[in-house]
């Protein structure tokens, strides 16, 4: 029915096609949003570990780890995503010639994310943070933009890569 709708409008006002090569506006990439769903999952999992540690649990605490799991998969969406959307939209033979790990390492970002969404174990956090804040110093680094690592402000507290953008 759609269709038929559109062909009619076409038959009375040519409709010009359009064309895009990318989900997002060109030039519109940042990995921080990736960095910040690991440090929600990490955060999440400090939180669930805590609710483990005890005996039992009142039905909020029940409700609030379910809660927590829920997030800890939503965030983890969002790390996969991020970084999909970026190795699959902005790298280019160029990057992949200057930095040849990064379709490992982006290989490697979406294991650790889906061990992370099975289970307990920061560790496998820890680690999923540094292979994605390395993934945003390849960015940054391709852009010719200088980074610097800081833990950040908040819980977990953890380093992150920032871009230099004073420079």
């Amino acid at each position: 029915m759609l269709h038929k709708l559109l062909a009619s409008v076409e038959r009375i006002s040519a409709i010009e096609p359009v064309s895009a090569h990318c989900d997002i506006p060109c030039k519109i990439y940042d990995p921080h949003h990736a960095q910040i769903a690991v440090l929600t999952m990490i955060r999440t999992l400090d939180l669930l570990l805590e609710l483990n540690d005890k005996d039992s649990l009142t039905k909020t605490e029940e409700a609030q780890f379910v809660r927590l799991v829920a997030q800890k998969e939503e965030h983890g969406i969002k790390v996969k995503d991020e970084v999909r959307v970026i190795w699959g939209d902005y790298f280019k033979q160029p990057q992949f010639d200057a930095f040849p790990e990064i379709h490992e390492l982006t290989h490697t970002i979406m294991l650790l994310t889906s061990k992370l969404k099975q289970g307990l174990d920061r560790d496998v956090g820890v680690e999923l943070l540094e292979k994605v804040n390395r993934f945003a110093q390849i960015f940054w680094e391709s852009k010719s933009v200088a980074t610097y690592t800081a833990d950040c402000p908040y819980p977990p507290a953890l380093p992150v890569t920032y871009p230099d953008l004073k420079g």
